[in-house]
């Protein structure tokens, strides 16, 4: 069972609600994403703190409805 990008979004903006957040579908089966978010709650963290942080806000999907996520994660510019 895939997982839509609305849904993935979803997930994000409820953990990180400040979020800017760029997905993309990389071979049109709802299965396979890239992701790029922007966040503040990332101030501070290493890039594995930040990315178990999205992981974490996918609430146990990756890996059962979500098969493969590339990460980006980013602070804001001030």
């Amino acid at each position: 069972m895939a997982m839509s990008s609305e849904k993935i979004i979803q997930f994000l903006k409820e953990a990180f609600p400040d979020a800017m957040i760029d997905i993309k579908d990389l071979v049109g089966d709802n299965d396979h994403f890239a992701v790029e978010i922007t966040s503040q709650a990332f101030q501070g963290k290493t890039r594995i703190q930040q990315h178990q942080m999205v992981y974490e806000a996918l609430q146990g999907h990756m890996g059962t409805h979500l098969h493969a996520l590339s990460l980006k994660t980013k602070v804001p510019m001030e």
